[in-house]
C-alpha cells in the first residue's frame, strides 16, 4: 500500500480517538452509577473501540516512513495501550472475573471476534532485534562451551550388539524373500486361471458386442464417479465447508506486499538516521544564527523588568532562583508587583516552617494514635462507596492521548512578547501561543518520499536553544543585578548562616528520606559473568519459539499501567501453561529464568546461598529487562505439608523470600514472576494468594477451540485437509481432552512413513481417535476441584459475594409474600 493509504488510516484512527476522548470527558458524571449492567456496557464499548483504534495505529506506526509522524503515533499508541489495560482492570474489578463477553457489542458494531484480538506490537521486537540476536549468540556460545548443547544436534542412535544386528538383517532378508515368493505364486495362479477359462470357452467364438458393452460400463461408471466427486467438492467449496484449491497456493500479490513491507522497513531506518543527523545539525545552525539575537532580546527584557520593579516598589527585585524557574517566572503572565509579592511570600513561608519544627514532635505522637482510627474509617468509606455505586477511576493515560491528539491537530509555539502600557497599568511579559498546523491539514505535496520536515525540527530545536541560552542569561543577569544593587542602592547580600542549608523540594525540613537499599552481594562482578553463571547453572534458559496472541507492554506503558508483579496460570495438565510462558518471552524478547523447585534443588545450598541466588537472578533480570521469572509447579513452594518423597528437594525454599522480592520490584522494573500449577489445591491458600494476586484459570478447550486445533495440528504435522477425516467429528469426539492430548495423538499417528502413504491411504478419524483414547482425559471431578479452589481465591469470593447480594433482594421479597400467606391461612383457621 502507498503512503497515502497509511496516512488515511492514521487520520481515521485519530478521528475515532478524538470522538472517544470527547465522550469520555462528557461521561464523567459526579454522581456514582448503581446499575452494573449499564456500567459494564459502557466500559466494554470503550474497550472495543479503543482496540479498533489500536489496530489502526499499530499498523500505521509499523508502515509509515516519516520519522516525525512516527514519534506522534508512538505517543498516542502507548496511551491507547495503557487505556485498554485500565479499562480491562476496571471491568475485572466490576465483574470480579478475568473473562468477559462482548457478543452484544460486537453485533451492534458489526464486528467479528477477530477484531477484538490484541496483537503484539511489532516494534517490540523490531526496535531491539540486533540486541536479541547478539544475546542469542552469547547464550548459544555459553551452552556450547559448557557442554550443555552440541554445535550440531545429533539424532539419537540406539546402540545394539552384533547378534541383534545380524538378527535384524535376517528378518528383513527373510521378509524380502517371502514377498518375492508370494509374487511368483500369484503369477502362477493367474496363469492357471487363464488356462481354465480358455478350456471352458474353447468352443465359443469371441462376442465383440458384449466386450464393447463391458468396456463401456466400466468407463462410464468411472467418468460418472469423477463427475460426482467434482460436483460434491464444488458444493462444499460453495458452502464454505472446504477451502478452494488455490487456498494453499502462495499468492503473487501477497508476496509482492511482503517485499514492499520489507522495503518500507529499510526506508524507515534510512529516514530515521537522516532525522537524527538533522537534529544535531539544525540545532547547531540555530545556535549560531539566532543565538546572539535571542540572548540580546532576553537581556533587554530582563533589564526593563529591573527598571520597572524599582520604579514601582522603590528597590530592585530579588532574582528568582533556578529551582523556581529563573527568568521563566518573569515572563509569566504577571506584573512585576505580583512577582515581587510571590518571592516575599516564599521567604515568609520558610521562616514559618523553621518556627514550627518544635511543634511537629508533639503532633507526630498524636498522629500515631489517630492512625489506627483512620484505618477503620477507610474500611467504612470503602463499604459506603460500594453501596453508593461505581465511579470511574482517574486515568494516567487520558492526558497522554489528549496531548498526542492536540499535537496531531495543532502545535503551540511559545513566543515571548511585551504588552505596551496602553493595554495595562504596568507592562506585562507573557508567553503568547502561536498556532501552527502540524499534521491534520498539512500540505505535503512537496514531500513525496516522506522524509523529515526541517521546519518542524527548527521549531522543536528553537525551544531547546532558547532554554540553554536562558540559563546562561540568568547567570549573567544575576551578577548584573548584584552590581546594580551595590552601585545604586548600596545593598549587600546578607550572608547565610553556615549551619543552615536550603530545603529541597519534596522533602520535609530539608532532610532526605533514607530509603532502605538492598545489599548487592555481587558488587565486584559484571553482568556478563553473572549471566554466564546463571546459564551454566540452568537457571537462565532459552525459551522455545512459540507465538502468542496476548499484550505486554513497553517501558512507558509499564510504569503507568495497572501494575502486575506476579501472575499465576492454573489448569489441568496439557492446557498450554508452559507454552504461554515461552510464547510470552518469544513475543516480547524477554529473558527466561527458571526458579522451579526441581530446578534449584541442590543449587546454592543454605540461607546465604539462596540469598546469593536470588540476588544474582534479579540483578541480571532488572539489568537485561524485560525478564520473566518462571516457577513451575509453584504449589510445591507453598505446600501445606511436604510429602516424604520431596523433603530432600526442599520445595519451600522460596516461600519466605517471594513476598520480599515482590516488594523490591518497582513500577519501572519490567520483571514478571509467572507461576504455573496443575494442583493449586495442594498449596496453602493465604500465602499463595498474597504472592499471586493475578490468577488466571485456564480451562480445557471447547468445541470451537478443538475444531481449530485439530485443523492446525494436522496441517502442521504434514497432513492434508483435503483428504483428512471430518474435523467436526474429531472435535466432537475429543471432548474432555486437552491441547496436549490432541498434539500427542496427531504427532504419534503422522509419522514420516504415514505421511508418505497419505496419497494411497488417506488419514481416518479412527486412527487419530485410537491414539487419543490411550490417554486419560480431564474428568469432571478434577474440573470441579479447580472450580471449588478458584471460588476460595479473593476474586472468586468477591464474585460469589456479588452474586449473593444480587439474589438476596429477590429472596427477601419471596419470604415476605410467604409470611403474608401463612398469616392469612392462620386467620382463616381461627375464624
Amino acid at each position: 500500500m502507498s503512503h497515502v493509504t497509511y496516512n488515511k488510516m492514521w487520520a481515521e484512527a485519530q478521528e475515532g480517538l478524538n470522538n472517544l476522548l470527547q465522550t469520555e470527558t462528557e461521561d464523567k458524571s459526579p454522581k456514582p452509577l448503581k446499575d452494573h449492567p449499564i456500567v459494564f456496557q459502557m466500559l466494554a464499548t470503550f474497550y472495543v473501540k479503543y482496540v479498533q483504534i489500536f489496530h489502526n495505529l499499530e499498523t500505521a506506526y509499523d508502515q509509515i516512513v516519516h520519522p516525525q509522524k512516527r514519534l506522534v503515533i508512538r505517543q498516542v499508541l502507548e496511551g491507547v495501550m495503557g487505556r485498554i489495560l485500565e479499562l480491562k482492570n476496571e471491568m475485572v474489578e466490576l465483574e470480579n472475573s478475568e473473562f468477559h463477553y462482548f457478543d452484544d457489542i460486537l453485533q451492534d458494531q458489526k464486528l467479528c471476534p477477530e477484531h477484538i484480538e490484541i496483537p503484539i506490537p511489532r516494534y517490540f521486537i523490531k526496535e531491539k532485534l540486533k540486541v536479541l540476536k547478539e544475546r542469542e549468540k552469547i547464550l548459544a556460545q555459553i551452552l556450547v562451551n559448557a557442554g550443555l548443547q552440541d554445535i550440531e544436534p545429533k539424532k539419537h542412535i540406539k546402540v545394539m550388539t552384533f547378534e541383534e544386528a545380524i538378527r535384524i538383517i535376517q528378518i528383513s532378508e527373510r521378509a524380502r524373500q517371502g514377498r518375492l515368493r508370494a509374487e511368483f505364486m500369484k503369477q502362477i495362479y493367474l496363469e492357471e486361471k487363464r488356462e481354465r477359462q480358455a478350456r471352458l470357452h474353447s468352443g465359443k467364438s469371441p462376442n465383440l458386442d458384449a466386450s464393447a458393452v463391458c468396456i463401456q460400463k466400466v468407463w462410464r461408471g468411472y467418468i460418472q464417479m469423477k463427475r460426482t466427486e467434482k460436483i460434491r467438492e464444488e458444493e462444499m467449496i460453495f458452502l464454505g465447508m472446504s477451502p478452494p484449491p488455490h487456498f494453499h497456493r502462495i499468492s503473487a500479490s501477497l508476496m509482492q506486499a511482503q517485499r514492499v513491507e520489507a522495503m518500507r522497513c529499510e526506508v524507515q531506518e534510512k529516514h530515521e538516521e537522516e532525522y537524527k543527523k538533522a537534529l544535531v545539525a539544525i540545532k547547531n545552525r540555530l545556535r549560531e544564527m539566532e543565538g546572539p539575537d535571542i540572548k540580546e532580546s532576553l537581556q533587554e527584557q530582563i533589564r526593563q523588568w529591573f527598571i520597572e520593579c524599582r520604579h514601582i516598589t522603590g528597590k530592585f527585585p530579588d532574582y528568582p532562583d533556578e529551582e523556581d524557574g529563573g527568568s521563566i517566572v518573569i515572563f509569566s503572565q504577571k506584573t512585576p508587583e505580583q512577582v515581587a509579592a510571590e518571592l516575599a511570600a516564599k521567604e515568609e513561608e520558610l521562616q514559618k516552617k523553621s518556627k514550627d519544627k518544635g511543634k511537629k514532635g508533639k503532633k507526630e505522637k498524636e498522629k500515631k494514635k489517630k492512625g489506627k482510627e483512620k484505618g477503620k474509617e477507610k474500611q467504612e468509606k470503602k463499604a459506603n462507596e460500594e453501596k453508593e455505586g461505581w465511579k470511574m477511576a482517574p486515568s494516567n493515560f487520558l492526558p497522554i492521548m489528549e496531548e498526542g491528539n492536540n499535537w496531531y491537530k495543532v502545535l503551540l509555539v511559545p513566543i515571548y512578547c511585551t504588552l505596551p502600557t496602553s493595554f495595562a497599568t504596568s507592562p506585562q511579559y507573557i508567553l503568547l501561543p502561536y498556532k501552527i498546523d502540524v499534521w491534520q491539514h498539512r500540505e505535503e505535496g512537496w514531500n513525496f518520499h516522506q522524509e523529515y520536515d526541517p521546519e518542524l525540527v527548527k521549531e522543536e530545536k528553537r525551544k531547546e536553544v532558547k532554554e540553554e541560552i536562558r540559563v546562561q542569561v540568568d547567570e549573567l543577569m544575576r551578577q548584573e543585578l548584584k552590581n546594580l544593587k551595590l552601585a545604586v542602592d548600596r545593598e549587600k547580600d546578607k550572608k547565610k548562616r553556615s549551619g543552615k542549608k536550603k530545603k529541597k523540594k519534596g522533602t520535609k525540613d530539608g532532610k532526605k528520606k533514607k530509603s532502605k537499599k538492598e545489599k548487592d552481594l555481587t558488587p565486584d562482578r559484571t553482568i556478563d559473568s553473572l549471566y554466564k553463571e546463571l546459564v551454566e547453572g540452568g537457571l537462565l534458559i532459552k525459551p522455545k519459539t512459540v507465538k502468542l496472541s496476548d499484550y505486554v507492554g513497553s517501558q512507558a506503558l509499564h510504569e503507568k499501567s495497572p501494575l502486575v508483579k506476579a501472575l499465576l496460570l492454573a489448569g489441568p495438565a496439557g492446557v498450554g501453561k508452559k507454552m504461554l510462558v515461552h510464547a510470552l518471552c518469544t513475543e516480547t524478547g524477554a529473558n527466561l529464568f527458571n526458579l522451579s523447585a526441581s530446578n534449584i534443588a541442590g543449587k546454592y545450598p543454605g540461607k546465604s546461598g539462596l540469598q546469593m541466588l536470588l540476588n544474582m537472578v534479579f540483578k541480571v533480570a532488572k539489568q537485561l529487562q524485560p525478564s520473566v521469572v518462571w516457577i513451575g509447579n509453584t504449589e510445591k513452594t507453598f505446600y501445606k505439608k511436604v510429602p516424604k518423597a520431596e523433603k530432600e528437594m526442599e520445595p519451600k525454599r522460596l516461600k519466605k523470600n517471594l513476598p520480599k522480592i515482590l516488594k523490591s520490584l518497582k513500577a519501572e522494573d519490567r520483571v514478571l514472576i509467572v507461576g504455573t500449577t496443575t494442583r493449586p489445591f495442594d498449596a496453602d491458600l493465604r500465602p499463595f494468594c498474597k504472592v499471586y494476586k493475578k490468577i488466571i484459570l485456564i480451562p480445557r478447550p471447547d468445541y470451537a477451540s478443538r475444531f481449530a486445533l485439530w485443523k492446525h495440528i494436522i496441517l502442521q504435522n504434514g497432513g492434508s485437509l483435503s483428504k483428512s477425516p471430518t474435523i467436526s467429528c474429531l472435535a466432537k469426539m475429543s471432548d474432555g481432552f486437552t491441547q496436549g492430548h490432541i498434539i500427542y495423538a496427531a504427532q504419534t499417528i503422522l509419522s514420516e512413513r504415514r505421511i508418505r502413504q497419505l496419497n494411497r491411504k488417506p488419514l481416518t478419524a479412527v486412527e487419530l481417535m485410537g491414539a487419543l483414547a490411550r490417554q486419560d482425559p480431564v474428568y469432571k471431578e478434577e474440573e470441579d476441584m479447580f472450580k471449588a479452589w478458584y471460588a476460595k481465591t479473593p476474586l472468586g469470593k468477591a464474585r460469589a459475594k456479588a452474586l449473593m447480594e444480587g439474589e438476596e433482594p429477590g429472596k427477601a421479597k419471596g419470604k415476605g409474600k410467604d409470611k403474608r400467606k401463612k398469616k392469612g391461612e392462620k386467620k382463616g383457621k381461627k375464624k
